[in-house]
């Protein structure tokens, strides 16, 4: 049987090398097809963490600037943003994740709002289920480029009942940061410092803003790969970091139960988190960002990829999960026995 130490020491060479069909067959003994396309295309891999327990088992930067450099999180900044809500609501600034967008911040509601939006509640909003037309993928540059992000997320076709099938967008998140802004009296960035970022020694920097003044939410952070470990480590911990509660247990159960299902990845999806059927939990951004978490096996990890390349489900992404659900479980196996 191979050691753990022997893994990791094999694992990690083939990382820092071209990743080939030889690294699958020495590491685990045998060759493993579904292993062997999971490396093919990880020439976009920067970095790679994987702690269980307390024990770091990864801790790689094969490409890119290395652990302790900031990093573009992309579309993790969502799952960030949907930890916030469940701050404000234990802060007392919301009453339920059941409110009504118009009650918490009536003052981002356009008078010409698209008729359905006064039934849009947070709920719709962090599971991505707000019936509006997407501002991401191809409608991205325009809405960015828009001279008011609110305004025209929210003025969008109702292409769904809200509350219905999960509609992936960037502004459906930036609508929900902002009404977390108004109820806090504190931007977006103030929130993630205050919450996430001191408790647990975590540098937040300054990120876009939108024409008004708000920050981003769901795109646009940068933290170090070093600090995605520790959100993964959170998350994996019902909220806690070193001792301390960070986010309410309670809020993170129920955000890790299912309420909607990617259209693309088929992945469940909860407040702000995909949820796999290997039992992994994770924030996604593109180019192949990763924070996840595997309660049942005790693993956190955290992954950084050229952020200007794509990372589709059928494409990059689509290897990382096999990494995933492949060495990586069977590492954590392994450093079990």
């Amino acid at each position: 049987m191979i050691t753990r130490r022997t893994f990791h020491r094999l694992a990690l060479a083939g990382l820092a090398a071209p990743l080939t069909a030889r690294f699958a067959t020495t590491a685990f003994g045998r060759q493993d097809d579904r292993l062997e396309r999971a490396l093919d295309g990880l020439d976009q891999l920067h970095s790679l963490q994987v702690q269980r327990g307390d024990r770091l088992l990864v801790a790689e930067a094969p490409r890119g600037p290395g652990l302790d450099a900031l990093a573009p999180i992309k579309s993790c900044s969502k799952s960030l943003v949907a930890l916030l809500l469940g701050t404000g609501i234990a802060e007392g600034e919301i009453p339920s994740v059941d409110s009504r967008l118009v009650d918490v911040a009536p003052g981002i509601v356009p008078a010409n709002a698209t008729e359905g939006v006064e039934d849009i509640t947070l709920e719709d909003l962090v599971t991505l289920r707000a019936g509006l037309e997407s501002t991401s993928g191809q409608n991205y540059g325009a809405w960015v480029a828009s001279a008011d992000w609110l305004d025209d997320a929210l003025t969008r076709p109702m292409v769904a009942a809200p509350g219905g099938r999960m509609i992936y967008s960037t502004g459906t998140t930036h609508v929900l940061g902002a009404a977390l802004a108004e109820a806090s009296g504190q931007s977006l960035l103030e929130l993630a410092r205050r919450r996430l970022g001191e408790p647990m020694g975590v540098e937040i920097p300054p990120w876009v803003r939108d024409p008004r003044g708000y920050y981003l939410g769901g795109n646009g952070m940068a933290l170090t790969p070093r600090a995605m470990l520790s959100l993964a480590r959170m998350i994996r911990d019902d909220g806690r970091f070193d001792g301390r509660q960070v986010i309410p247990a309670d809020w993170l159960r129920r955000s890790l139960e299912p309420r909607a299902r990617s259209p693309y990845s088929g992945m469940g999806y909860g407040y702000g988190w995909f949820l796999t059927d290997s039992g992994f939990v994770l924030a996604r951004g593109y180019g192949g960002q990763v924070i996840a978490a595997h309660r049942q096996r005790d693993l956190a990890v955290a992954i950084t990829s050229a952020p200007n390349r794509p990372a589709r489900s059928a494409g990059y992404f689509g290897e990382l999960m096999r990494l995933l659900e492949g060495p990586v479980l069977r590492l954590a196996d392994e450093d079990l026995a």
